[in-house]
């Protein structure tokens, strides 16, 4: 990794998160050169068998337990308890938090004393209707993250609502999501086969746009026998599960679960489909899809016109329409073979100039530098 290093004085940092697999897969880099420059690293997250990897690069883990998508106060002012308690004990430098729980428990429980940067990596299904959740979210960030010190957007769409109702500042700054790994996710050549496949990845749940997604494949299915629809991730919500069954009994998509070898399935794919119905940051998927060579089909929904340049790098689909991302499927299904590794090559180039996730690993760093 050519990572500048600077000559500072060792800090002590301290990660606030609500999951390993969120440290993992976006920010064991950044967590590794922060090592290898000698700051000493504090995580605070869940107890996972596979925490002992940060364990291994010299992290110090401080077991927390938080409820990432529970609705309860009691646990929650525990949290919040929790983090009064430990956060002194630590006595960090600077506090990088991520996700909705540490950014607000965070900042509540510290009370602008610590120097606390959040990432709002995307607001989930949150804000998308306007009801009593969106309410107590909107309150409770307009009190939290307003005292801390900086705020990190992963989107314009993102940080324009925030700005608009008054949630944050102008303690703000843009990133370009968490970046992505050129190494890991290599350049590879478009497949030139007649078979074209399409790639669903995501939780199996409604705002992900699962229920689109099927019914576009129909649609294309029935049109182009020799197109394939693969749908990989977790089963979130049985009810849209039972119709990812129905419809891979009917023929029109293979379910392949949740993938550790989700990079090989990207390249046997000559396009990705991510028809979310928002709350995205910058999406990983896009990126890595887009970094691997491969076209990507997303919703118009902050983050993901982010990455996707509308007939140039994949297409772009009126959010929650799947006659609409039928369409933008037909439309590339109908490119000349040429045309389509153009739109793979584009991608990459887009990723490269940038989404590289070095751009965040030095911006993290300067701010530790600053501390």
């Amino acid at each position: 990794m050519n990572v500048d290093i600077v000559e500072m004085q060792k800090k002590r940092v301290l990660f606030l998160s609500n999951h390993f697999i969120t440290l993992y897969a976006f920010r064991k880099e950044l967590i590794a050169e922060m090592i290898r420059q000698g700051h000493e690293v504090y995580l605070s997250l869940p107890e996972d068998k596979d925490n002992q990897y940060f364990e291994d690069l010299g992290c110090k883990i401080i077991l927390t337990d938080i409820d990432r998508r529970g609705v309860n106060p009691l646990k929650d002012l525990r949290l919040i308890r929790f983090y009064k308690k430990m956060i002194p004990q630590v006595n960090p430098d600077i506090v990088f938090s991520y996700t909705i729980k540490p950014n607000i428990y965070g900042t509540l429980a510290t009370n602008g004393k610590y120097k606390q940067v959040c990432n709002i990596t995307g607001t989930g299904a949150t804000f998308l209707k306007k009801n009593l959740m969106s309410t107590i979210c909107e309150m409770l960030y307009r009190s939290s993250i307003k005292k801390c010190y900086k705020v990190f957007f992963q989107n314009r769409g993102d940080r324009d609502f925030f700005i608009n109702e008054g949630l944050v500042k102008d303690n703000y700054a843009m990133l370009p999501g968490s970046g992505c790994n050129l190494e890991q996710h290599k350049f590879k050549p478009m497949p030139t086969d007649d078979e074209i496949r399409f790639l669903f990845i995501g939780r199996v749940m409604k705002v992900k746009g699962i229920e689109q997604y099927l019914k576009a494949a129909e649609l294309i299915k029935r049109k182009y026998p020799n197109t394939h629809f693969y749908v990989a991730g977790w089963n979130e919500q049985p009810e849209c599960m039972k119709m990812v069954e129905d419809s891979q009994k009917a023929g029109f998509v293979e379910y392949i679960g949740f993938r550790k070898d989700i990079d090989q399935w990207m390249e046997r794919c000559q396009c990705t489909v991510l028809p979310s119905h928002g709350g995205e940051g910058v999406p990983n998927v896009l990126l890595e899809s887009a970094a691997t060579g491969r076209a990507c089909i997303g919703s118009k929904i902050n983050g993901t016109m982010d990455v996707i340049e509308d007939g140039k790098t994949g297409y772009l689909f009126n959010t929650g329409d799947a006659e609409d991302l039928a369409a933008q499927m037909e439309r590339f299904l109908q490119l000349p073979a040429e045309a389509k590794a153009s739109m793979g090559r584009a991608g990459r180039e887009k990723v490269e100039r940038e989404f590289d996730r070095n751009i965040v690993i030095n911006r993290y760093l300067e701010e530790v530098a600053k501390a």
